[in-house]
């Protein structure tokens, strides 16, 4: 391989694993809040309408609840954790959505500006630490109001939505 088909090579696969770490990093997000917990990730990018976000954690919690069979005093436990998390990580949406953007721009200049597109990069691995973190504590505080089968069923259930064998 030459040296300039190797530059091209590596740039196009870097500009790629770039865009796969960024789907990843979403993917991650979706991944620690499946089951009920994905749809919610789905709802803070349908509209950015707060009245439509409530009704979209609103359906997701219903069949999350049914899931994992909770009570009502889980529900009115659960309720408020998942609510805040949302008001929380919708900032963090915004800001990512930015970042896309910034890496677009950067990435269809005239000439590559690698200093841009790096910037871009830790900017975008920052917020998805702090989703990823936001995420797991809303994880672990969901689980410290489910008993021991409920955390099992909703693992299951996480699996099976995954396409990964229960365990």
């Amino acid at each position: 391989m030459t040296t300039a088909f190797r530059r091209l090579f590596l740039n196009r696969y870097t500009a790629l694993a770039f865009i796969a770490g960024t789907g990843l990093s979403a993917g991650v997000a979706a991944l620690a809040q499946s089951g009920g917990m994905a749809a919610l990730h789905h709802g803070m990018m349908m509209s950015g309408n707060p009245a439509d976000m409530s009704a979209h954690v609103d359906h997701v919690l219903k069949h999350l609840y049914a899931e994992i069979d909770a009570t009502d005093a889980q529900k009115a436990q659960i309720d408020p954790l998942v609510r805040q998390a949302m008001t929380d990580l919708m900032p963090l949406h915004a800001q990512a959505q930015s970042a896309h953007t910034q890496f677009f721009q950067a990435l269809t200049q005239p000439t590559v500006d690698r200093n841009s597109l790096e910037t871009v990069r830790e900017a975008h691995m920052q917020l998805a630490d702090q989703a990823s973190k936001r995420f797991v504590q809303l994880i672990a505080d969901v689980g410290n109001v489910l008993t021991p089968a409920q955390r099992q069923a909703l693992a299951d259930h996480i699996q099976k939505l995954h396409g990964m064998p229960a365990s």
